[in-house]
């Protein structure tokens, strides 16, 4: 005999038979069952979170193999099978360039292949014991040094590349090379540490020479020092081939090169330390893209504080309030992203249209601010042509992701840095204001910006308070922000630290902040002076 449910609800009667009800027990259980195996899930990817993250930028002279020792290192860590390897030695070979499959697995863009020269910054993921890594292999040829920018802005750990193969080197680090440049600029954009990867060393000028591997050491060292970096500390080189992948995963076989004792890439990357970042501070989350996919969803590294489901947050300098609604790391969902995460992050309340790359994701309780004009104490590295630098210099600024024009709108006072080391405060005369400075000058002067930008205070978070000054396709100054003047509203030539702020506008408001620069005279390290 069929049963029957009598169900009421607003006035009606409804009759459920036995196949209604074992259909709806069926669909309940269906989605009890998905809702338990996404839980399971997204708790596997937060333990697989407590592998700590690190960015991983290759820098260096265009041709060093940076896209090849990526590539190898995908290949050795498992990212990529031997039938993908098989179809890119294919590849190169119907090229002509035999020699450059390693590469292919880095360099996915054919006008990438057919020139062999990396444009666009690559991203891959790979894993160590006890560390998830990204890898961010940056351009080597002059003409993309903006992009190589935007990828050492957002790197921990630096491995520079350099060639060992005869002629090579000394083309990326006499002057003009991409070497010295990309040194520079990694440790202006905040990269404290080095790994100095001496590739090409199976080539036959070479031939695992211990006299040519000495020779490079000795002559990166002492420029390694003059630019900021601590060598005993900071910075570790050791020989490897990318192409053949000696060296990175496991220690170099004697039968290769006897002389070498030293330990492997894979080693040195998965020991190495870089600073902690504050899980629990503001949210700091520089976008570098966004993109439509059900809503809008916005990527970058996270670089403070922690981004849970459910967050409010605020994007700037827009102000716009947004939600969370979803946090994807590389391709997994999970439920938070911490410090350091290259995260993508699906936000309600705004539109693609209306995020720009350089905005800010910020806490609303204390957000990030945004500023048209500044004051900074700037480190003149290199004018053209033995150019002056004086009021109306006009140049490109870097930091994070963000990309402005600028222009220097006064200079302020120079800076004696011989006497700046002065401890005796009544010897301490330093300052006078300049009508103009040359090359190695050290100034502080007001610097203003077309569109708001977002910056932080460099003591509060270095890797938002570090900026690039270009121009003409050549860095000039580099430097770094300590406390800053910021409104709320929307190449490289100095280092500096922010002074005054010019007066404040309707509906402004200024924050205090200061700006430095590092150089071999001026400590370039993590924490403000």
């Amino acid at each position: 005999m069929p049963i029957s449910v009598m169900l009421r609800s607003e006035g009606r009667c409804d009759f459920l038979g036995v196949n209604d009800i074992q259909s709806s027990l069926q669909s309940l259980e269906l989605k009890t069952n998905a809702a338990a195996h996404e839980d399971v899930q997204m708790v596997a990817d937060e333990e697989e979170e407590a592998k700590r993250h690190i960015n991983l930028v290759f820098i260096g002279h265009v041709d060093a193999g940076k896209s090849t020792a990526g590539g190898q290192i995908l290949f050795l860590s498992g990212q990529v099978d031997d039938r993908t390897i098989q179809k890119y030695e294919k590849e190169a070979k119907d090229k002509s360039r035999e020699s450059w499959y390693m590469a292919y697995i880095m360099d996915t863009n054919e006008e990438e292949r057919l020139k062999g020269k990396t444009v666009e910054v690559g991203r891959a993921h790979f894993e160590t014991e006890n560390t998830r890594f990204t890898i961010l292999d940056a351009p080597g040829h002059k003409s993309y040094v903006p992009n190589m920018i935007s990828g050492a802005s957002q790197a921990d750990i630096g491995v520079l590349v350099i060639s060992a193969r005869k002629g090579e080197f000394e083309t990326g680090y006499e002057r003009g090379g991409q070497t010295r440049e990309h040194v520079l600029l990694a440790k202006t954009l905040g990269v404290a540490k080095l790994v100095v990867v001496i590739n090409k060393m199976d080539e036959p000028t070479v031939q695992w020479s211990k006299e040519r591997y000495d020779e490079i050491e000795g002559k990166m060292i002492p420029f390694l020092r003059s630019s900021g970096y601590n060598v005993k500390k900071d910075v570790q080189f050791l020989p490897i081939s990318g192409l053949c992948g000696a060296n990175m995963k496991t220690r170099m076989d004697k039968s290769i090169c006897s002389w070498w004792n030293g330990p492997c890439l894979f080693e040195i990357l998965d020991k190495i330390e870089v600073p902690l970042r504050d899980p629990k501070g503001p949210v700091r989350l520089p976008i570098i893209d966004k993109y439509k996919d059900m809503g809008t969803v916005v990527m970058g590294k996270l670089e403070n504080g922690t981004i849970r489901e459910g967050d409010s947050l605020l994007v700037m300098p827009n102000k716009t309030h947004v939600k969370v609604t979803g946090i994807n790391l590389d391709e997994k969902k999970v439920r938070r992203a911490g410090p350091n995460e290259n995260v993508r992050v699906k936000v309600s309340g705004i539109e693609e249209e209306d995020i720009m790359a350089g905005f800010v994701l910020s806490s609303v309780a204390n957000p990030i601010g945004a500023f048209t004009e500044f004051n900074a104490q700037l480190q003149i590295l290199e004018l053209l042509d033995n150019a002056i630098f004086t009021a109306g210099y006009k140049a490109v600024l870097h930091i994070h992701s963000v990309v402005e024009e600028c222009e220097i709108v006064d200079l302020i006072e120079e800076i004696d840095m011989k006497k700046a080391k002065v401890t005796d405060p009544k010897k301490k005369k330093t300052k006078r204001k300049p009508l103009f400075v040359k090359n190695g000058a050290v100034v502080v002067c007001r610097v203003q910006v077309t569109n708001l930008i977002c910056i932080e205070k460099f003591s509060d978070f270095p890797q938002l308070g570090r900026f690039t000054l270009r121009t003409e396709g050549k860095y000039t100054c580099y430097g770094r922000f300590f406390p800053f003047l910021c409104y709320y509203n929307r190449k490289t030539i100095a280092v500096g630290k922010v002074v005054d702020v010019p007066p404040v506008g309707r509906r402004m408001k200024w924050r205090c902040l200061e700006i430095g620069f590092g150089s071999s005279e001026i400590d370039f390290s993590s924490q403000a002076p």
